[in-house]
């Protein structure tokens, strides 16, 4: 059995390549630049694109019976060529945007985009897992430059709570799911094991790195102003919506521990492992 692994060069991907290589799986990992990928010994890497029909033939399929899905744009074509090669079981990495759980939800640009994924891989087959992790502790990198350079962070909400999850907890729910027949035909949320408000992200950012960190809360209208030029406006609303609506109803930690069986990474694990990414070079 040889395990597809699309978006392997990823936060997520290259921690789900490592994390089934230590478990005896056979793994083959997709990328578009194969001589970059710098993934471990032991994993085959082939070079394709997920959206790209051209670049997805049999050196990309043979001896392979099930995928790991990231959710990149195009990626009809990747589904539509696995099925026809004999790929027949697939874990998806959505986002828990595509529950719809809340109203902001509706219509935002994270679930109309994830909730599209999942279509084309439940639309065609009957064997899959839907992985739909919250809110990512790597967003909290926008703020390393910021927090590199010395210079305070500027974010709206700071009292709003959200249940980052470490991505080494994505990937290993990831590997339980492609490893066992347990999870076929489930959609499961993931968090983070706590919810922590804005400012107390920051505190846990700024005890990793043994220094404080400056931070002012600014308004909506302000942020807004001082990112337009970095983030899409479909973007935009999706954040401060979230932020909005968790000042006064938290993230529920929903960890990955009903998969994996142990306790989900704290944000303080996560920092500790992401040290490098806010010091000075």
């Amino acid at each position: 059995m040889t395990i597809l692994v699309t978006g392997a060069t990823g936060a997520v991907g290259r921690h789900l390549v490592a994390t089934l290589l230590a478990r005896g799986a056979a793994v083959r990992a997709l990328t578009r630049k194969p001589d970059d990928a710098n993934l471990p010994a032991g994993v085959e890497v082939v070079a394709g694109d997920l959206a790209d029909a051209t670049t997805l033939g049999s050196q990309v399929f043979d001896g392979v019976d099930r995928a790991f899905v990231f959710p990149a744009e195009g990626v009809e074509a990747f589904v539509t060529a696995a099925i026809a090669h004999g790929v027949h079981r697939f874990t998806v990495l959505s986002s828990l945007a595509a529950a719809k759980e809340f109203q902001r939800d509706h219509g935002s640009a994270s679930q109309l985009h994830h909730s599209a994924v999942e279509a084309v891989v439940t639309g065609r087959t009957d064997a899959w897992t839907i992985l739909r992790p919250g809110t990512f502790a790597n967003n909290l990198l926008s703020w390393a430059w910021q927090i590199r350079s010395g210079a305070p962070i500027r974010a709206p909400y700071l009292a709003s709570a959200q249940t980052p999850i470490h991505e080494y907890d994505v990937a290993e729910a990831a590997a339980e799911t492609l490893l066992s027949d347990d999870h076929l035909g489930e959609v499961i949320p993931l968090t983070g094991p706590q919810a922590l408000t804005r400012s107390e992200q920051v505190a846990i950012i700024s005890e990793a790195l043994g220094r404080e960190i400056p931070l002012v809360e600014i308004t909506p209208e302000e942020f807004r102003t001082e990112t337009a030029q970095f983030i899409p406006e479909p973007v935009m609303k999706m954040l401060l919506d979230y932020w909005h609506d968790t000042l006064t109803v938290p993230d529920v930690p929903r960890p990955a521990t009903v998969v994996t069986g142990r306790p989900g990474r704290t944000l303080a694990k996560w920092a500790a492992d992401h040290r490098a990414d806010f010091e000075a070079a």
